[in-house]
């Protein structure tokens, strides 16, 4: 068997750096995305994941380093090339139509027809069984694929949204913050079908804000602040107590804690007051 060190990486990003006029928006940053694993990018509001999430789903072109593509030296112009060459985003707001019907979601923008010439209409049925199945296949059972899909929970929106991308031939794909604006059950759902993806041999790239959540799943891990990368690691070479220490601040944290510690008497504050 082949080690996964080994093989070309579906996704390289080399030293890859973004600056919009003279804000820095990335530098530096490196990562690789392989089919069957979970790539996690972690990092707090402003570190540059959104910026990276761009690059990667061809919304931006970097300006410094490189981006291969199974290898081959790639600048991705636009969404529609990312997913030609097998890249597909679930972006947090998901870019569904609230009141269409599961099934409608499922197919929006790629909808197969029937019949020919002026008689050409939309396959109605395909539609509806094939989202069954490919739903079922990733271990989601929907009462029905005719309700509205804005009747749906958040976690149910994103497990559809994962299943759609792998039915569409996707090899990577880039979720931004699915667990976000979830509680603790919707979150566990939506873990439980982006290992099912990596289960399908897609190359996965999780972006979040909480290292529990990157943790349960992840198998890389890229630790970004302030558009630089601060930390890439292994499962093997990082526990989930480390990674949550590095993610919350590391050795900034301790330093905070020292300014804020009280003598007993609280003498600190009050000579802090003079």
């Amino acid at each position: 068997m082949t080690d996964v060190t080994e093989r070309t990486a579906l996704v390289h990003l080399e030293d890859i750096g973004k600056h919009y006029g003279n804000v820095r928006a990335l530098d530096g940053v490196s990562l690789e995305v392989h089919a069957g694993e979970i790539t996690c990018v972690l990092g707090d509001n402003g570190a540059g994941k959104s910026t990276l999430i761009k690059i990667v789903a061809g919304l931006h072109r970097h300006d410094a380093g490189t981006f291969r593509i199974e290898g081959e030296e790639s600048g991705l112009s636009s969404p529609r090339e990312a997913l030609d060459r097998g890249i597909a985003t679930v972006h947090q707001d998901l870019a569904v139509v609230p009141l269409m019907p599961v099934w409608r979601n499922f197919f929006l923008g790629s909808e197969p027809r029937k019949g020919f010439g002026p008689f050409k209409r939309l396959d109605v049925d395909l539609m509806r069984r094939t989202t069954r199945e490919q739903l079922l296949r990733m271990g989601i059972d929907l009462r029905d694929v005719d309700q509205p899909i804005g009747t749906l929970s958040g976690g149910e929106r994103q497990c559809v949204a994962i299943a759609r991308a792998v039915y569409f031939g996707a090899k990577v794909l880039i979720l931004d913050e699915p667990t976000a604006a979830l509680g603790v059950k919707q979150s566990g759902m939506v873990l439980k079908y982006v290992a099912a993806a990596r289960d399908e041999g897609l190359g996965v790239v999780f972006i979040t804000h909480n290292p529990h959540h990157a943790y349960l799943v992840g198998d890389r891990f890229v630790l970004l602040k302030r558009g630089t990368m601060v930390g890439s690691h292994t499962r093997e070479e990082i526990t989930v107590d480390e990674l949550a220490r590095q993610m919350a601040g590391g050795n900034e944290l301790d330093d905070l804690r020292h300014e804020l510690e009280r003598t007993p008497h609280g003498g600190d504050r009050q000579d802090a007051g003079r």
